[in-house]
């Protein structure tokens, strides 16, 4: 029997990397929020690695603490390893990847959500959306329950309609055991929502007792490595800090692979999802790579209190014979125990394509999705478009415009507009190769980007704010020194370079000019001129702003010509039938997706330049003709 049990601004649907941003966010806004989870003992769950972080992903946690989410700031509390990665290339893909201890990133969140002001934790089922009038309304729980909500955020993962397959043993399940939604994708369908399913899989967890690890290639952390939060303190405690191992697969792994591959539910048809393309279970990589010798594989610890090893680069669905036959053939695993099984899970998501780049559903007012259930993979993408949802929930409630990030300011702008222009396919992971502007979206100037947005929706802190703008003051002040300060050659000036490795200088030169030179950076010419001192992460801007200062010239200028095409809007109405000359391909997928402006038109696949120029003629002849 259906009651009705409350009433809230917001409601958001699972406590996964989404729903706590998307939770967090709107009741810091002021929204009476609740949080609707399966299970109370599973809020911010790591189903799969042990780890936050990496080439844009670790970009992405930068970009979410900027803007005034939590990622960084529970990843920094529960880290037990820090690592720089790609330190030997340049700013724009170096990144920082934490491990973390699993469980006190869960507990970490669990506290924040349950002791933030507007905010309702509850373990609930929710079975069905409400909608009314092309509208949302609420939910409907297992129990009966009904919560009215102004907004209503999906933040699923992959528990709707999820299914666990290892070889031929197959069962509805959510990750690690918890119970799936098997009843909301119907809600959902009813809705109109179109929807996929895709599949995603995890590696095996061994006993690290089992395991011999002078046979494997010791990976330790970099102790001066940062932090992802831009509110930690280098002084901030930090838990012990552990090690990872690198080991790898043989031609013995590999053949025991090939003899059973007849089991392999992707061989066999049990599983009908489409996989992630860039995270292959092992039996992918032997069917896609078959002149590969060997495989790369990272031991990862789940945690200070655990004996639980991650192996990474093992993700498998093969039944559990073949998983311990396999994992044994590995120098340092002969021994080894499997604590628990490697799984492939199967679960529904959302074609994207049917989201505003607030990602509201274009055909129902209120309503939200954030995370996989968007068709992303990763607890970083999650938690990025979460926020967002949140943030823009609150926005809408409160009348305000939504919060649109650019490509050019966020790879969390990329990650959404290449969802809801593009969609996915398969389960979408951010790469830094899918930003055109990543030498101006770095993870080390995240703040500088995003904080001012933060500020602006007020998610942003005082104490944030103003570390914030004496760093950026800091910045500022230095640039304008460097500048300013002009070395005329002489003995005197050419000998004091030459003693730092500065080399010459023949003709009158900035210390910014001077900064550019491979060997000098911001603490050698403090020593030798009189700059303000600055603290190191504000000298490290100063470094990157003078080496690439031509390269992020002639980005910027290629963002001010796009920026042309974002500018002009196109209406939600507009009549793609009336545009003369074309053609239907283009006509067909512009009604569908109705671009939010001629930039993202550009974007969509089977738009080409010239239906782009037809537009833009057309938008001017119509503004002319109502001028």
């Amino acid at each position: 029997m259906q009651f009705e049990a409350g009433t809230y601004d917001v409601i958001v649907i699972g406590a996964g990397h989404a729903g706590v941003e998307a939770a967090l966010a709107a009741a810091r806004l002021g929204c009476k929020t609740l949080l609707a989870t399966i299970s109370l003992d599973n809020i911010a769950l790591m189903p799969c690695n042990p780890s936050l972080g990496g080439p844009a992903k670790g970009h992405l946690v930068r970009e979410i603490d900027a803007l005034g989410g939590e990622m960084g700031i529970a990843a920094d509390k529960a880290l037990i390893q820090r690592r720089r990665l790609n330190t030997g290339k340049g700013p724009a893909v170096q990144a920082l990847r934490g491990q973390a201890d699993k469980k006190l990133y869960q507990f970490t969140m669990k506290e924040t959500c349950e002791n933030q002001d507007n905010l309702d934790v509850k373990q609930l089922l929710v079975e069905e959306i409400l909608i009314e009038d092309g509208a949302v309304q609420g939910v409907a729980a297992e129990t009966g329950e009904i919560y009215r909500g102004k907004a209503v955020i999906l933040a699923t993962g992959t528990y709707l309609r999820g299914r666990i397959i290892i070889g031929e043993t197959v069962y509805d399940s959510g990750p690690n055991g918890q119970r799936p939604a098997m009843k909301l994708t119907e809600s959902l369908r009813r809705a109109g929502i179109a929807l996929m399913r895709f599949k995603t899989g995890t590696p095996a967890r061994v006993d690290a007792r089992s395991l011999d690890f002078s046979q494997f290639e010791l990976q330790p952390g970099d102790d001066d490595a940062p932090h992802f939060s831009f509110m930690t303190d280098e002084t901030s405690p930090t838990l012990p800090q552990v090690s990872c191992w690198l080991a790898y697969t043989n031609e013995t792994t590999h053949r025991i692979l090939r003899e059973n591959i007849q089991r392999a539910p992707m061989a066999n048809g049990v599983i009908e999802g489409v996989g992630p393309r860039y995270c292959p279970s092992i039996e992918t990589k032997i069917l896609r790579f078959p002149d590969k010798e060997r495989h790369q594989l990272f031991l990862e610890p789940e945690g200070l209190y655990t004996r639980e090893i991650y192996v990474q680069g093992m993700s498998t669905s093969m039944p559990m014979d073949v998983q311990i036959a396999f994992l044994r053939t590995i120098p340092g695993l002969t021994h080894c125990r499997i604590m628990r099984a490697g799984y492939a899970i199967e679960y529904d998501c959302i074609d994207p394509r049917q989201l505003r780049p607030s990602l509201e559903f274009k055909a129902i007012r209120g309503f939200f999705s954030a995370g996989q259930a968007n068709g992303t993979s990763g607890y970083e993408e999650a938690a990025a478009q979460g926020l967002m949802a949140g943030i823009n929930a609150a926005l809408q409630l409160a009348g305000k415009e939504p919060l649109i990030l650019k490509r050019s300011e966020a790879y969390i702008g990329v990650l959404i507009d290449d969802l809801v222009t593009k969609g996915t396919e398969e389960p979408y992971r951010m790469m830094t190769s899918r930003a055109e502007y990543r030498l101006l979206l770095r993870q080390d100037n995240a703040d500088l980007r995003l904080t001012e947005h933060g500020r602006r929706v007020g998610l942003v802190t005082e104490e944030r704010w103003a570390r914030f703008t004496k760093k950026k003051t800091a910045i500022g002040a230095a640039l304008a020194a460097l500048k300013e300060t002009l070395l005329t050659p002489s003995r005197e000036i050419n000998e004091k370079l030459k003693a730092v490795g500065l080399g010459e200088i023949r003709v009158v030169t900035s210390l910014f000019a001077l900064l550019r030179r491979p060997a000098a950076d911001y603490g050698k010419l403090c020593a030798l001129f009189p700059l303000p001192a600055i603290a190191k992460e504000a000298a490290r801007e100063v470094d990157i702003a003078a080496s690439y200062d031509g390269y992020i010239e002639k980005q910027q200028e290629d963002v001010r010509r796009q920026e042309r095409l974002e500018n002009r809007l196109l209406p939600e109405d507009m009549d793609y039938g009336q545009v003369p000359s074309l053609r239907d391909e283009a006509r067909e997928k512009l009604a569908a997706l109705r671009p939010r402006s001629v930039g993202q038109a550009g974007r969509i696949s089977g738009v080409s330049p010239a239906d782009i120029s037809l537009l833009l003629v057309w938008l001017e002849r119509a503004r002319r003709g109502h001028g």
